[in-house]
């Protein structure tokens, strides 16, 4: 075995068949290292992708190179065959080395994120099909209407499978087995067919660009004729039109041949999505996303490889698809911080999605109405151009937006909209138009207490509250689903029916929405009323079709959404994201409130936007009062300037859990006591993560900060290199962190 990163390759010429004999191989596994085989007669260059035996297994690999090793030739396993697909582009190869470093994760457990789909390593499946045999007209043959249908169906002598004969001719398989036996039609093995859409079924609608638009479409263009790495970055405020710009790099692409990808930071923007794209360009994109069944997953992973998928829309883990002749990836709502990785292999998309065009030298888009902080200070360094789009598209203006001051509201207890809201909201249903309140916490209430003895109900597994779903009658643990029916007694003190609610969810602010409004037509909409793209789907078409009066909703509705009779928005609790100590705490609250805004007046009609706060005087309340982003930003930039954060700084989080508190605490203690000592780097901790406990394990944690001109990595590496992990606890490392939790 030789060490991945300490490998030259000295074979220059990737397209070269490599000899028979030794080669290197990386494997899908958890290790930076290459495993040496025995290649005995197959044509094999570097990038093929072969089967191995390892251990008991047997794994998919990818050909690194010859080598020339110590072990044996009679101790070396033998490569079992070559699978039947393209190689592995060296730009992939490239770009899975580099976020092996950067992330400090091991190379082969990045492979596997490009090797997500093992089945559809193998050849398509042969399934049973059926085809006439039979000429009826001529034998005069008397047949039941059932049997009649089915051969007029396959009359046109193709082949069809069982499924689509059913369905066609609306007749039971004993049918089907019935004409075989008399010899009407015959059975034949197919190639199973592809699900996957690669060609145009529709008409084209060509976008009609207003001037500011035509302005940006013209500037993205040029950027893409360079035919080398560049990342551009379209700036506009909500409802500007920035997907239809972004779509005409798109088609520039397609002309080219070359394949897109665009990446999307929820699975559930997807569904409408996709429908845009389909009006504009004729044809469904392929999708990525986890709620794909497996066999429409090993059909896109293959057809993305074998290049006949020409664009795929997925979450982040389509950044890790083999795509063979990549030209341009879209980054959309790139400031998300869905974008982050933060479980297994962990990494920002938006940042490697730039480093994989960097790998392929092509062009980067990144879209948003509100740019991260790191993007921005890539532009102001030159390093990005920008795209401004500053008005919003066609006879819309951006909303007023009003700040409601909850000191002077004067709620009763219980409830949660004030007065001045419940007026807006009454006004708009008067006028036959749509309103939304937002309220960012999912289910009934956040905490439930004992009214005897003050008892929270907590997740036996994290240190966590649970939180009451009264819809479905549970209380659920949001971080490791956790979840039980409500007690009927309190476990501390024994009280029976004592427990009680704090706190509003979007389930409890829809009783008083139904209360202060009976004949409304309402709708929750949250990541457990709309899971999955097809639902979320539905709903947007209700809300469309005007069979929806008012929505109440988490951030599921505040982003990517087009509703032209919105023109009420109610924040129940601006405050509310602006707590817990998190460096990007207030870029992301005044981020999510922008988007949520901005669903207000996208057409003629004009907008509202009310802000119940408790701090109408806070810089970022004011700042979305006067849609002052750039104002607010400044101010954001100063504080991390001055503090040395992100990104005018370099952070690195060192997580260390077990289940027993004091093995973690003991090995806390060991790498505490080898912490480097240098010049511009400071190492916080170790500390108790604020959420203690999660999933059963016991976490503490180091943060370690230094200056932009610092090697993190290597920092990290000389630090924990020889400090040996007792095999019950876990340390993972998290480069650039975004939860501090």
């Amino acid at each position: 075995m030789i060490n991945f990163m300490d490998v030259e390759d000295k074979q220059s010429d990737s397209s070269m068949t490599l000899p028979c004999g030794r080669i290197n191989v990386l494997l899908p596994i958890p290790v930076s290292q290459y495993y040496e085989y025995l290649n005995e007669d197959l044509s094999l260059r570097i990038g093929d992708l072969v089967e191995v035996p390892f251990g008991k297994r047997y794994l998919p690999a990818v050909v690194i190179g010859s080598v020339e090793g110590q072990v044996e030739v009679s101790k070396l396993k033998r490569v079992l065959s070559k699978y039947d697909l393209p190689r592995i582009p060296e730009e992939m190869m490239n770009f899975v080395v580099w976020v092996s470093a950067y992330n400090m994760v091991s190379a082969g457990s990045v492979l596997k994120m490009v090797l997500s789909a093992p089945q559809a390593l193998l050849p398509p499946r042969r399934i049973k099909a059926f085809v006439n045999a039979f000429d009826m007209q001529k034998q005069g043959v008397k047949l039941t209407p059932g049997r009649k249908r089915v051969l007029d169906y396959l009359a046109d002598n193709k082949t069809r499978t069982v499924q689509e004969i059913i369905e066609f001719a609306r007749v039971t398989p004993a049918i089907i087995r019935g004409l075989q036996r008399s010899g009407l039609i015959d059975s034949v093995a197919i190639t199973e067919k592809n699900l996957i859409e690669t060609h145009k079924t529709k008409k084209v609608v060509t976008p009609v660009f207003n001037l500011e638009q035509g302005k940006a479409v013209s500037k993205l263009l040029n950027s893409l004729r360079e035919q080398t790495f560049n990342v551009s970055l379209i700036d506009g405020v909500t409802g500007a039109g920035k997907t239809e710009v972004y779509f005409e790099a798109i088609s520039e692409v397609l002309k080219k041949e070359k394949q897109v990808l665009i990446l999307l930071p929820e699975i559930a923007l997807s569904q409408p999505f996709l429908t845009r794209f389909e009006t504009r360009f004729g044809f469904r994109p392929g999708q990525w996303h986890s709620d794909l069944s497996g066999k429409i997953r090993n059909q896109t992973w293959r057809a993305v490889f074998e290049g006949e998928v020409s664009v795929v829309v997925g979450a982040r883990s389509a950044l890790f698809l083999p795509f063979s002749k990549l030209g341009l990836i879209v980054v959309d709502e790139e400031h998300e911080t869905g974008f982050k990785q933060a479980d297994g292999v962990k990494y920002q998309c938006r940042d490697m999605a730039v480093a994989r065009a960097r790998a392929g030298q092509f062009s980067a888009v990144l879209v948003s109405a509100t740019p991260s902080l790191e993007t921005l200070i890539n532009f102001e360094q030159g390093r990005y151009n920008r795209i401004p789009l500053k008005s919003r598209y066609g006879a819309a203006d951006l909303p007023e937006v009003k700040a409601i001051d909850l000191g002077k509201s004067n709620l009763i207890k219980g409830q949660w909209i004030t007065k001045r809201l419940v007026d807006e909201i009454s006004k708009t249903l008067e006028r036959k138009e749509q309103t939304i309140l937002f309220l960012n916490r999912r289910g009934y209430a956040p905490l439930n207490l004992c009214r005897a003895c003050g008892h929270r109900l907590e997740c036996p597994n994290c240190s966590a509250w649970l939180v009451e779903h009264k819809s479905i009658s549970r209380l659920q643990c949001h971080h490791c689903d956790y979840a039980i029916t409500m007690p009927s007694s309190c476990f501390k003190c024994g009280a029976i029916d004592s427990f009680h609610a704090v706190g509003p969810g979007v389930e409890r602010l829809e009783e008083e929405v139904r209360f202060r409004f009976p004949s409304a037509r309402i709708s929750v909409a949250s990541s457990d009323t709309l899971s999955g793209p097809v639902r979320l789907g539905e709903f947007i078409k209700a809300v469309q079709d005007s069979k929806i009066d008012i929505i109440i909703g988490t951030q599921v509705i505040a982003k990517g959404h087009h509703f032209p009779l919105v023109t009420c928005v109610g924040v129940i609790d601006a405050d509310l994201g602006l707590a817990g100590g998190d460096l990007r705490a207030g870029e992301r609250t005044y981020q999510l409130l922008h988007q949520v805004a901005g669903r207000s007046g996208r057409e003629s009609r004009p907008g509202k936007v009310f802000l119940q706060t408790s701090q109408p005087d806070h810089p970022l309340i004011k700042a979305l009062l006067s849609w002052d982003r750039d104002g607010f930003l400044e101010e954001e930039k100063r504080g991390r300037r001055d503090a040395g954060m992100p990104p005018f700084g370099k952070l690195a989080a060192v997580i260390l859990s077990a289940k027993d508190p004091r093995i973690v605490d003991d090995l806390a203690s060991v790498i505490a006591a080898s912490a480097p000592y240098s010049s511009g780097v400071q190492i916080l901790g170790p500390a108790i993560a604020p959420i203690a406990i999660l999933r059963g394990r016991h976490r503490r944690r180091f943060l370690v900060k230094c200056s932009k001109n610092i090697n993190i990595q290597k920092i990290l590496k000389s630090w924990l290199r020889n400090i040996k992990v007792p095999s019950n606890a876990k340390v993972d490392i998290d480069i650039d962190p975004y939860n501090f939790m």
